[in-house]
């Protein structure tokens, strides 16, 4: 007596069935994975920009060498400065470690000055100056003490180490020194 005719599945139809449901699920794993990528959006994406003048950035003040390139009152007005274009030998700033000390020194319009210099919780610092005591009539000359006073009384400071790189300066009484990196 025959058997009822069973219809068995053929080789060709469940391969075919196997490599669907394969390339299904590589898909559906694909896009777990690339919807798993996506960056959430922060809740500071709105935030206004940082203050380039970072504080924490005074750490790499360390063997700089910096030249004032503007001086401003409290009020925003700024002051003439003496640059190279001028003739004029600019104010400048040069931080050094090669004594295991900090130590800075610089042209302050007329003498050369040196002395320490410390950088805590942002800030720099200078211990009082040493300074050459030649004679000046010169404009840059009537800056010097200005500029060394200002030097003692640093309310803030901060580092923009991208370029141009700067280095500012706010004083006590709300002036602004602004200087710019320069070369050896």
């Amino acid at each position: 007596m025959p058997t009822p005719f069973h219809r068995m599945p053929s080789l060709r139809t469940s391969s075919r069935a196997s490599a669907c449901f394969l390339s299904c699920m590589t898909a559906l794993a694909a896009l777990t994975l690339v919807s798993g990528c996506a960056l959430p959006k922060h809740p500071d994406v709105a935030a206004p920009p940082t203050d380039p003048y970072n504080p924490a950035a005074t750490q790499l003040l360390d063997d700089t060498q910096w030249q004032l390139t503007g001086w401003t009152d409290a009020s925003g007005q700024a002051r003439a400065v003496p640059t190279a274009a001028q003739g004029a030998q600019p104010l400048t700033l040069d931080f050094s470690t090669e004594s295991g000390r900090r130590r800075v020194s610089g042209f302050a319009g007329c003498n050369r000055f040196n002395g320490t210099y410390t950088l805590k919780d942002g800030k720099v610092a200078f211990g009082p100056p040493a300074a050459t005591r030649m004679a000046c009539a010169s404009s840059a000359g009537a800056l010097e003490q200005p500029y060394l006073d200002g030097l003692a009384h640093i309310a803030k400071s901060g580092v923009q180490m991208n370029p141009p790189q700067s280095l500012e300066l706010t004083l006590e009484d709300g002036q602004t020194l602004t200087f710019g990196q320069r070369g050896k």
